[in-house]
């Protein structure tokens, strides 16, 4: 049985694909685990804009500490295998983090 590599999207730059398929397993997924966390930002900031675009004020969560804004999204961070949530909102042109505590297993 042989397995043929997988075949990149095809609006990936050429130089991009060719360093990927330079890279060894640890580096790939050391990208794999960037590119996923780079989304989640990159998705989260355009909620946190849409929702400073909305005039309409949502009720504040319970749980929310009183020294975080009401827009404020929860996230997840994993840091050494850990994961932890994070309280994360828009801050002028900055998002801003605060934590918020572990996540449990059976999350």
């Amino acid at each position: 049985m042989s397995y043929e590599p997988p075949t990149p999207p095809a609006n990936f730059p050429t130089e991009i694909v060719n360093m990927l398929n330079e890279s060894i397993p640890e580096r790939l997924r050391d990208v794999a685990t960037y590119a996923e966390a780079l989304a989640e930002y990159k998705a989260r900031e355009d909620r946190l804009e849409e929702s400073d675009d909305q005039e309409e004020v949502e009720e504040r969560p319970d749980d929310l500490p009183d020294d975080v804004p009401a827009k404020a999204t929860i996230t997840i961070k994993e840091i050494n295998d850990n994961r932890y949530y994070y309280w994360q909102r828009r801050e002028g042109e900055k998002v801003c983090s605060q934590y918020k505590g572990p996540v449990s297993p059976d999350d």
